[in-house]
């Protein structure tokens, strides 16, 4: 048996059943006469002012969670942006730490005249570096 509330104000009565042990409500008496009668009570009418002020509400609330999914998705795509640029300038950084590397190992090997060209080499290197990776 099913339990409906009662439209438009309309006050009825349930019957409260024992079936087999369980507890059962509808809106027939019992089958066999067992069971009791409970009264409803008619639902008070609807205040039109409360339920414009709800129906508002429940715009607002709309409107807001709206703003709200949009807000979260800006901040995910910013968090996705910031993060794709750190992973960019790592590895430029990585590659310049590389190019440092290289170029101190030429002027490890390096003879002569050559000495001095890859000193001035290895320190704009190492300028460029501090540039671009200050940490």
């Amino acid at each position: 048996m099913a339990f409906l509330a009662a439209p438009n104000g309309f006050a009825g009565t349930i019957y409260k059943c024992n079936v087999g042990g369980k507890i059962a409500y509808g809106d027939q008496p019992c089958a066999g006469g067992s069971g009791t009668e409970l009264a409803v009570q008619a639902a008070p009418p609807v205040d039109p002012a409360a339920a414009e002020k709800l129906a508002s509400n429940k715009l607002r609330l709309l409107a807001m969670e709206k703003t709200r999914a949009a807000d979260e998705l800006r901040e995910e795509r910013e968090r996705q942006r910031a993060a794709k640029a750190y992973q960019t300038q790592k590895q430029k950084c990585d590659r310049l730490r590389l190019k440092q590397k290289w170029v101190e190992e030429d002027l490890g090997r390096a003879r002569g005249d050559a000495v001095a060209a890859a000193r001035q080499k290895a320190q704009r290197q190492a300028e460029a570096l501090a540039v671009e990776c200050p940490a």
